[in-house]
């Protein structure tokens, strides 16, 4: 069993022509991810070779291990506000714990199949939040893009952009020039060439003119974070202590629900280009997997990376194995080709992560969720806002409680509770809001209960039912027919009702579906109104209730609301009839509309 679980067919039928698509698309995306790696690392204030670590530890494990046949995993620019923000407070051995700490939470996500409950995250939160994420990759590459000197990198937004201004006089030429030919062949190489990899020419067209024509002029990863080792990372459990677990337990939270996040979106795209399905459980459980193990060898966070995945699919690629080759191909680059990398001017990576940044923005959906100026509007904003001029963690905390709340509220809104009475003049004697001065029962109250009598809208119900009723009826009929959900909040005023009200008379109700029904019966309050007191339909509610009436007051009464009334104003209906049960036939015909 767990074997098939491991494997799920992913295998099946799997040839040496299929092992030839997988070497040929994982060539392909491991050459890309190099520059990528390295490039998210340097944005996430650690050392380049950091990402390149990521890229083949986590990048195999998670091909392996997750639940979609064709994810790449590696470093991602979603993962860079949150770990440049851990490693400025906190450092970067920090970092780690806060990675293996993201991990193990993925992990059991996964164990515990809560794999699905990720799209319950409001659209608005995540397009916030990436949005603001894009914002602060591409401002954070300026400095770079224009050779700027001795510029500082901070945690806050604000902080970073005075930084520039105040140093924006040393711009450097060369490093213009050198970002421009790398953005330029970027732009133009899909265009001339669309299987190869633009970042990639880009990145060593303009190092090589760099390296030819001004090799001293400008910053280069080597000269800034030092020579690129060409050695495998070596294993390190790093100090994990209590109060470092409490410390970083939020940051490591957001790290997860973020890696989750992006992983499931991504293995939702790579199912929409191959007409396949991903086991979301446990992509998380190998997401989870490789967070835990990619720290032990100074990887930082890692999850699903789109662009990647989308490449890998777009070059052929059959089954995980192209994503353990892409791995394997960033490792020996790491091998035979680390001297060179560090060769690389900073200016050279600066449009990479700028155009990362200009695709993951989402601006299109941004500006339209914004045009609609809903409550959806509001979430997006505070979110973006937050993520660009607070952090990430304090965005999607803020974010996912505006949106529960603006949700809550939508909800209540929609609880409607109206006194009601039959309509004589349309079919079936339909149960409309028909209460007047000149036309209401003294004795049988009639309210149409309508929406989730939920925490947000419990006490809205319980204030509209206990305020119109100035007097004390004999008789409180609650159609609930129209009533889909009701919590525990909403069974605790049901209960005040129900207790106020049997002082003096009885509570009947009609039509209760099957879910309040369930509570009901759990909380007791279906034994407390008694089983004889519930209807299915509202017809044979009346009926009842007429029975139950005080005939007196009945005599001389003018309201006539229901069709007995006439004869019982008059006195002239036998009691034996008032408290006769009617049969199936006789019951009247009253819809639950």
């Amino acid at each position: 069993m767990q074997q098939k679980w491991f494997f799920t067919g992913r295998y099946k039928g799997y040839s040496l022509q299929s092992f030839q698509r997988d070497l040929l698309s994982g060539l392909v995306v491991g050459v890309i991810a190099i520059p990528l790696g390295m490039a998210f690392a340097i944005a996430s204030g650690v050392k380049p070779e950091y990402g390149i670590y990521t890229t083949i530890i986590a990048g195999i494990l998670i091909s392996l291990l997750g639940g979609s046949r064709y994810q790449i995993g590696g470093p991602t620019g979603a993962f860079i506000p949150i770990l440049f923000g851990i490693v400025v407070t906190y450092g970067y051995e920090n970092l780690l714990i806060a990675g293996f700490l993201a991990g193990i939470i993925l992990f059991l996500m996964g164990v515990f199949k809560l794999g699905s409950l990720i799209k319950f995250i409001p659209r608005p939160v995540t397009i916030g939040f990436t949005s603001g994420i894009a914002v602060i990759i591409f401002v954070g590459q300026i400095a770079n893009f224009l050779g700027l000197q001795n510029v500082k990198s901070h945690e806050f937004f604000i902080d970073n952009i005075k930084e520039i201004a105040k140093h924006i006089g040393t711009m450097n030429g060369y490093s213009i020039l050198t970002a421009c030919i790398c953005l330029v062949t970027m732009i133009l190489t899909p265009r001339i060439l669309p299987k190869v990899p633009g970042p990639l020419i880009g990145l060593v067209l303009s190092t090589i003119i760099a390296g030819i024509f001004y090799p001293t002029q400008i910053a280069t990863i080597g000269s800034t974070y030092g020579e690129i080792p060409k050695t495998l990372p070596s294993f390190h459990f790093p100090e994990i202590t209590y109060e470092r677990v409490i410390q970083l337990l939020r940051p490591a939270f957001v790290i997860a629900i973020l890696g989750a996040i992006e992983s499931l979106l991504s293995a939702v795209v790579a199912d929409g280009m191959t007409n396949s399905k991903h086991h979301s459980n446990r992509e998380l459980v190998g997401q989870g997997i490789a967070n835990i193990v990619t720290p032990l060898f100074g990887g930082i966070p890692a999850t699903g990376a789109i662009a990647r995945t989308a490449t890998n699919i777009k070059n052929g690629a059959v089954s995980p194995i192209s994503g353990v080759t892409h791995g394997i191909m960033v490792l020996l680059m790491l091998v035979l080709f680390a001297p060179l990398a560090s060769k690389i001017p900073l200016a050279s990576m600066a449009p990479i992560l700028m155009v990362v940044a200009w695709n993951m923005s989402e601006k299109k959906v941004f500006f339209h969720v914004l045009k609609t100026k809903t409550e959806d509007s509001l979430v997006l904003l505070v979110t973006f806002l937050l993520t660009v001029f607070i952090n990430l963690t304090v965005a999607v905390e803020v974010g996912l409680l505006l949106a529960v709340i603006l949700f809550t509220k939508r909800m209540s809104d929609h609880m409607v509770t109206v006194k009601a009475l039959p309509n004589h003049k349309v079919k079936h004697n339909k149960i409309e809001s028909l209460v007047s001065d000149t036309r209401d029962c003294p004795q049988i109250a009639i309210y149409n209960v309508e929406g989730p009598l939920f925490f947000g809208a419990a006490q809205t119900f319980a204030q509209s039912i206990m305020n119109t009723i100035h007097y004390k009826p004999r008789v409180l009929l609650l159609r609930m027919g129209r009533v889909p959900f009701m919590d525990t909040t909403g069974d605790a005023h049901l209960t005040s009702i129900v207790k106020n009200f049997s002082k003096h008379g009885i509570v009947l109700i009609s039509g209760v579906n099957s879910q309040p029904l369930t509570v009901l019966k759990k909380t007791g309050l279906f034994d407390l109104i008694g089983e004889e007191h519930f209807f299915e339909h509202t017809g044979e509610a009346i009926d009842y209730a007429l029975t139950q009436l005080n005939q007196q007051k009945c005599l001389g009464c003018k309201h006539f609301v229901f069709k007995e009334c006439t004869q019982l104003s008059k006195g002239t209906m036998e009691n034996e009839e008032t408290r006769r049960v009617l049969s199936k036939q006789e019951v009247r015909e009253i819809t639950i509309e």
